[in-house]
C-alpha cells in the first residue's frame, strides 16, 4: 500500500465489541498493522470512537439510549479506559487530542491543531483523536467519528484515509437481507446512486452507518485523499494491506494530496496581506525548499490574523514569488521582522511557532521551482 501519512479511523463496534468496556479482541491486529506502517516510515493518526460504549457499564442508566449528559458522563470515565487500553499495544507513546466542530471552524484553534499534530507525528508519536463528547453539544458536535476523521486527515495533510469497521465495505445491495450481493472493490466517484446504497446501521452503540462513512469518503476524495473502508474485526485485512491489496472498497481520489493542497492554496486562498524577503530568504524558500524565518523578512503590510493567507515577495525585483498560511497575525510579525526564530519569545513573551510560514502551508508560484 502506497502512503506516507494515513488517518486509521476505528469504530466503537471494534474498540468495544459487547459495549460493556475495552477489549483487545480486534484492536491487537490493527496495533500490530500500525506498528508495521511506522517501522516502514509511515506516519499514522488514529480517530477512535468508543469513549461513550467504554464507559456504559460504569455509569448507571436505565434506557438503550441514555440522556445525551449521560453519554457525556459515560464518555468521560470511558475515554481514560480507551486511551489506557490503545497505549498497552505500542511501545511509542500515544498522545490524545479531543476535539469539536467548533475547534475545526476557529481558524486559531484549527492552526494548533494542525500544528500540534505535525509535531507530535516528527517526534515519532501516535495522536489519537476523539471528539470532545464530555462538552460538545448538538450544534457543535461533527456527529460521527467518521466524518471527523475525514475532517482530521484534511486538517493533518494526509494522503489515505482507512476507516474501519465491522464491514467489508460497500455492497451492491444489503448483504444482511441478500448474502449473496457482491462486494464492489472501487468506486471513482460517489453520486446520489452511492449513497442509495448505503443502509441504516443496526450496531446500537455505533453514531454511524454506511452513509456516515461515504459522506466521509467524499469529504477526502474531493481533496485528493484516498479512502478505504474496511473490515477492521478480520486481521488478514491488514495483511492484505501491507501486501499491496485491496480487501474492502477503495474510493478513488480526485487529485493527489499534494496537488489538491497547492491548487488550494494557489486559486482558492484569498491572500489578506503580504512580506518581502531578503536575498536569503528568496534563495533558502525556492532553492532549498526551506519554511520561511522572521530572519528574513525585511518588511511587512496588511492587516491579516494567524492562519490568514499572505504573499511573500522578493524585494529587490518585487516579484511575488509565493503564498501561504501565516502562523502569527500582522502586528506581531511587524514586531518579530528581521528577528532570530530564538529572539522570538524575547520581543513577544512567548513563541508561537519558529516559522512564519511553514514549508508545507506555503506554494511557489509560476516559474519558481517547487
Amino acid at each position: 500500500m502506497k502512503f506516507n501519512r494515513a488517518v486509521i479511523k476505528v469504530g466503537s463496534a471494534l474498540v468495544s465489541p459487547d459495549a460493556k468496556g475495552c477489549s483487545g479482541k480486534y484492536l491487537l491486529a490493527i496495533a500490530r498493522f500500525i506498528t508495521q506502517c511506522q517501522q516502514a516510515g509511515k506516519e499514522i493518526i488514529l480517530v477512535s470512537s468508543g469513549s461513550v460504549a467504554a464507559g456504559r457499564s460504569l455509569i448507571t442508566h436505565g434506557s438503550p439510549n441514555p440522556s445525551i449528559p449521560t453519554k457525556q458522563a459515560m464518555a468521560s470515565v470511558g475515554q481514560m479506559q480507551m486511551m489506557a487500553n490503545w497505549q498497552r499495544f505500542f511501545d511509542v507513546p500515544c498522545s490524545q487530542l479531543l476535539i469539536t466542530h467548533g475547534d475545526l471552524k476557529d481558524r486559531q484553534r484549527y492552526i494548533n491543531i494542525k500544528n500540534t499534530l505535525r509535531i507530535l507525528l516528527e517526534n515519532g508519536v501516535i495522536p489519537i483523536v476523539n471528539e470532545n463528547d464530555t462538552v460538545a453539544t448538538e450544534e457543535l458536535k461533527v456527529g460521527d467519528n467518521d466524518n471527523l476523521a475525514a475532517l482530521v486527515a484534511l486538517v493533518s495533510e494526509a494522503d489515505s484515509l482507512f476507516i474501519l469497521s465491522d464491514v467489508d465495505g460497500v455492497f451492491e445491495q444489503d448483504p444482511r437481507i441478500n448474502p449473496q450481493a457482491k462486494l464492489i472493490p472501487e468506486i471513482a466517484k460517489i453520486d446520489d446512486s452511492v449513497y442509495a446504497l448505503a443502509g441504516a446501521t443496526n450496531n446500537h452503540i455505533a453514531t454511524g452507518g454506511m452513509k456516515t462513512k461515504i459522506q466521509a469518503a467524499e469529504k477526502a476524495v474531493e481533496n485528493g485523499i484516498e479512502t478505504y473502508i474496511l473490515n477492521g474485526s478480520r486481521g488478514e485485512v491488514f495483511e492484505q494491506l501491507l501486501s499491496g491489496d485491496n480487501p474492502g472498497t477503495h474510493f478513488i481520489a480526485q487529485q493527489g494530496a499534494t496537488r489538491a493542497r497547492k491548487h488550494w492554496l494557489k486559486h482558492t486562498l484569498k491572500s489578506n496581506g503580504k512580506v518581502m524577503l531578503d536575498l536569503g530568504a528568496v534563495r533558502a524558500l525556492t532553492e532549498q525548499g526551506a519554511s520561511l524565518l522572521p530572519s528574513g523578512i525585511s518588511a511587512v503590510s496588511g492587516n491579516f490574523k494567524v492562519g490568514d493567507c499572505i504573499d511573500v515577495f522578493d524585494s529587490k525585483s518585487q516579484q511575488c514569488i509565493a503564498k501561504g498560511i501565516s502562523q502569527y497575525n500582522y502586528r506581531d510579525l511587524k514586531r518579530i521582522q528581521g528577528k532570530k526564530s530564538d529572539e522570538i519569545s524575547t520581543v513577544l513573551g512567548c513563541c508561537p511557532s519558529k516559522v512564519v510560514i511553514h514549508r508545507d502551508d506555503m506554494v511557489l508560484l509560476t516559474n519558481i521551482r517547487n
